[in-house]
């Protein structure tokens, strides 16, 4: 299957975009942020006592990881109002768990990885299975066999680690733990995706020799979650050499340690919260997202400062972040090379806006879930949209939008771009919008509550 290729059965369903019928005003709590979660869960499955995640993201990413790290041994208990401790549910299944308490164990295998279509899970997993006693096997959805995990795969072969991968640098594979890891440096090519330093660093306290990751490459994409990573790692107790305090750029350094084992609040996902700000600037409306942080790695904080450019405002109280629209948007040049998961959303809005956007620095996005600037194109084109691909990004040139399917290729973010642009363009039917319960559980519940009486029923083109 080709990257934007369309899905077929159960998956054709499609969903009314509801059609707003004013200004949008309303808070949205936006559930715990995925990139944290499935950080905190990998440094606390790998401490040295039990830890806590309290108010974490309970989504198919997330809960993906939580069952992988079960069955490597590691025990998660949750406590929830509605369910018995100890009960994940199923990957997708919603409802809120408020705490999850992991204690570490020895890992072991063999055991069987399910990664969904999950790039933290299938990339963050195996230099944890490399620290198990036994072999551990890794396969996922369709779209996870033509995602690239040569960086991971090659690093943890120089630094000792056994994977049978039949050569093709994907899944499915499996990985032969053999109880440790020896380390060291390695070299690795990491422009194709930031997750491939992130995971050799998350379990490097673990490894023998530490590791020193040395990236040798076009420049690194989405540098803040190797911020994130970092930061993580510090809190818990790791002893970190990183470019950005002053060390040798594109090297990260982590001596072996103990890692302790933490009380984590997760912040909210930012990125998540990219529609629902994008909901105030196109309708000329205002929305808060509440618990907004005043410092943090996540790369959605970069919304601030984009759709501000695009033509909104916003404020930090302690109420949290009120973004406000104008009624007009702006069209933005803008290198979201640091912050390319942001994009469809920005692509959306930029596509309603009153002048003509370029986005570069993201030809990394081809290689997301599914191939996200061809897919992107296509889909705005088809409503009456006139988008171009570039080497490394779009060129959104705004016409006037009809109504039609919107297709999602089994990709969250896809989802709720074409429900930003079905806010103001009637009848726009989304496909597949279960899809978003990836990273954002009950998505059509949270968008038509935020609506509330700024809706109009939305009808079919």
């Amino acid at each position: 299957m080709t990257g934007i290729e369309t899905s077929s059965g159960a998956h054709d369903a499609l969903w009314p975009a509801p059609l707003a019928d004013g200004a949008v005003d309303a808070t949205v709590t936006v559930p715990g942020s995925k990139s944290v979660t499935n950080r905190g869960l990998i440094l606390a499955a790998l401490a040295a006592e039990p830890g806590w995640l309290r108010r974490p993201l309970r989504s198919r990413d997330t809960l993906l990881m939580a069952e992988a790290l079960r069955a490597l041994g590691v025990g998660i208990e949750e406590t929830v109002s509605d369910r018995s401790p100890g009960s994940l549910g199923a990957p997708g299944s919603e409802g809120g768990g408020e705490a999850w308490r992991v204690i570490p164990a020895g890992l072991h295998g063999p055991a069987t990885v399910d990664v969904g279509n999950a790039g933290t899970v299938m990339r963050f997993l195996p230099p944890v299975a490399a620290l198990a006693d036994g072999p551990v096997r890794f396969d996922g959805d369709p779209r996870s066999h033509e995602r690239p995990l040569h960086g991971v795969i090659d690093a943890l072969r120089a630094l000792g680690a056994r994977i049978d991968d039949d050569g093709r640098g994907a899944l499915p594979m499996t990985v032969h733990g053999g109880g440790a890891l020896d380390g060291g440096p390695v070299r690795i090519d990491a422009s194709s995706s930031s997750q491939f330093v992130s995971a050799l660093l998350l379990s490097a306290p673990r490894f023998n020799q530490g590791v020193e990751v040395r990236h040798v490459g076009a420049a690194l994409p989405s540098l803040p979650h190797i911020r994130m990573t970092v930061d993580m790692l510090r809190a818990a107790g790791a002893a970190v050499d990183a470019p950005e305090a002053g060390g040798e750029p594109n090297v990260w350094r982590v001596s072996p340690s103990a890692l302790l084992g933490r009380d984590l609040v997760v912040e909210p996902d930012l990125s998540n919260a990219a529609p629902f700000l994008a909901a105030a600037l196109v309708t000329g409306g205002r929305v808060t997202i509440p618990d907004w942080p005043e410092r943090t790695t996540q790369p959605g904080d970069a919304l601030r400062r984009i759709f501000t450019d695009m033509g909104g405002s916003c404020e930090l109280t302690d109420a949290g972040l009120t973004f406000t629209g104008t009624g007009r948007i702006t069209g933005i040049d803008a290198d979201l090379h640091e912050v390319g998961e942001l994009t469809p959303v920005i692509a959306a809005v930029a596509a309603l806006a009153d002048s003509e956007s370029s986005l570069h620095g993201i030809a990394h996005l081809r290689l997301h879930e599914t191939d996200r600037l061809a897919a992107l194109a296509k889909e705005i084109n088809e409503l009456g949209g006139d988008v171009t691909e570039t080497a490394d990004g779009l060129r959104i040139r705004p016409r006037p939008l009809h109504g039609g399917v919107f297709h999602t290729y089994e990709d969250h973010r896809l989802a709720t771009a074409g429900a930003v642009i079905g806010l103001v363009v009637e009848g726009v039917q989304i496909e597949n919008v279960a899809t978003t319960a990836k990273t954002l559980p009950d998505f059509p519940g949270l968008w038509t509550g935020m609506l509330g009486a700024a809706t109009a029923p939305a009808r079919r083109a």
